[in-house]
């Protein structure tokens, strides 16, 4: 008969990874090999399966060969005592020093041949007790404990479905468009004509620059434009008169060139005039700053009586279109490198969804808003790439600068399964998993795929077939391939306890404690 070994600490399987080859024990006990999996990985989730080596009745003359100890434990972790196995020679074991206060009853010595003799009395009837023990457990299901009943467990019957790939991050709100009021000419501000945070049109004069200047060079060059056309007539009759002159050759050729030369540069300068004449009504037209946008005008920076010029580095002031409004959403480039592969793939399509903002307040912002665009480069400082929404803003809600959380829907995943929260768990290595009922009521472990969440939802897109039962209720009295009894989550009943455990806890730890 076999011992029964229940173990899920490190220490104990530490103390046997060594292979046991014979023992100084009596004929009658003979060591075998057999592999286990801690019945509760929960106390140490970084556990594995371990190759161990057990005592059985029946042995052969060989294994008398060399010493080793054999004693009982008592584990305070399980409803099942230990039955240790220490190879003599190699002392006091070193590597469940650190966990001493978590197994106080944990004993490493050796034994002489008489002592582990005496040892191995308790140790064969406690492998008869396990014995028994075994096919009370076949009864109650694979995987539980000796005497209880098979658990009751809720599951729920998962479909496929669409669902809405939603993303949420961070941002910030960017006016519609943006201009500075600049001076476009030098001189002393004479009047201010908006009131600071009001709504300007494009066009309203908003500043007056000192006009008498640039008035004084208009009307100059007013005047330089009529005497050039003066004089352009004067040379144009000229040219005129010699022309039948010059071929009765009573000029020379050369006169009569002149004179259609100087009448051509007094038409040039006509020309020259009217620009200049042109320049100074611009300037003078400058002398009135207007508005360049229609938008909210902030507050002014230079006062009546100072001095501006063109060439100044700081805006008279600053005006803002707030409706609609940018909203520029920050997302990592791997995330969105990884969203374009996946379309196409496993029922994945874009989509152009409604993006929802969460204000700073922590409050929803009534209107939606739609992603314009994706900039086509990568910050090299952030990683990231700015995703461009627009929002309407009628009632000037949002502003400038703000910050936002964005939740929009890139994609859509047409053939995803939506799990509870509840029965989707981690294993050791952070991978997804569920317990699924399977063939005879069997509680099977499949490895899934849940990336994001939806509400108390996880989004499985891999690992799992229509149809499949997960486990949702009472994964605490389960284990991978044990007998359940199972019944819908939405039904009135309510999971129970496996029978023998009316406190509902573990009854491991209930016998320990």
């Amino acid at each position: 008969m076999v011992v029964r070994v229940d173990t899920g600490v490190r220490p104990f399987l530490v103390l046997l990874r060594r292979r046991v080859r014979g023992c100084a024990c009596p004929a009658c006990t003979r060591i075998v090999r057999r592999t286990i999996r801690p019945r509760t990985p929960s106390l140490d989730p970084r556990l594995r399966g371990e190759t161990i080596f057990l005592v059985c009745r029946g042995a052969s003359p060989p294994n008398n060969q060399t010493g080793y100890s054999f004693f009982p434990i008592s584990n305070p972790y399980f409803s099942t005592d230990i039955l240790l196995v220490h190879p003599r020679g190699l002392g006091r074991p070193t590597a469940a020093t650190t966990d001493r206060e978590r197994i106080p009853n944990l004993i490493a010595t050796r034994f002489s041949a008489r002592q582990c003799a005496i040892l191995l009395v308790p140790a064969l009837a406690l492998a008869a007790c396990s014995g028994g023990g075994d096919k009370a457990q076949g009864k109650a299901g694979r995987g539980g404990q000796p005497g209880q009943g098979t658990p009751t467990v809720g599951y729920v019957v998962v479909q496929p479905t669409s669902v809405a790939m939603t993303t949420e991050l961070s941002g910030r709100t960017t006016a519609f468009e943006s201009s500075d009021v600049r001076p476009q000419v030098t001189g002393i501000i004479r009047r201010r004509f908006f009131t600071e945070g009001t709504l300007v049109k494009k066009g309203q004069p908003l500043y007056e620059i000192d006009q008498r200047l640039y008035r004084a060079a208009a009307n100059e060059a007013q005047a330089n434009l009529q005497s050039a056309r003066a004089n352009q007539q004067a040379q144009n009759i000229l040219a005129q008169r010699y022309k039948p002159l010059a071929e009765m050759e009573a000029i020379s050729k050369q006169d009569y060139t002149n004179a259609v030369a100087t009448s051509r540069q007094a038409t040039a300068s006509v020309a020259q005039t009217r620009a200049a004449l042109e320049t100074a009504q611009i300037n003078l037209k400058f002398t009135t700053v207007p508005a360049p946008i229609t938008g909210r005008i902030g507050r002014s920076l230079f006062t009546v009586g100072a001095l501006v010029s063109a060439t100044q580095t700081d805006p008279l002031a600053q005006i803002q279109r707030l409706d609609p409004m940018f909203v520029d959403i920050q997302q990592s480039s791997g995330d969105l490198l990884a969203l374009r592969r996946s379309l196409g793939q496993n029922g994945i399509v874009a989509t152009r969804a409604e993006v929802r903002l969460t204000l700073e307040d922590g409050s929803e912002y009534g209107a939606t808003g739609t992603v314009e665009f994706a900039e086509a480069l990568v910050n090299t400082e952030t990683g990231t790439v700015t995703l461009r929404a627009r929002f309407p803003n009628p009632q000037g809600l949002l502003l400038p600068g703000m910050f936002v959380q964005a939740k929009f829907a890139q994609a859509i995943n047409q053939r995803a399964f939506l799990v509870p929260q509840a029965g989707v768990s981690r294993d050791a290595k952070g991978n997804a998993t569920v317990y699924v009922v399977g063939a005879n009521n069997k509680a099977v472990q499949k490895k899934i795929k849940a990336d994001r969440t939806q509400g108390a939802f996880w989004v499985v897109t891999s690992g799992l077939n229509p149809g499949d039962k997960i486990i949702t209720q009472g994964l605490s009295k389960i284990a991978p391939n044990q007998g359940v009894k199972p019944v819908p989550e939405n039904t009135a009943q309510k999971i129970e306890a496996p029978k023998g455990d009316s406190s509902g806890g573990d009854s491991s730890q209930k016998k320990a404690g």
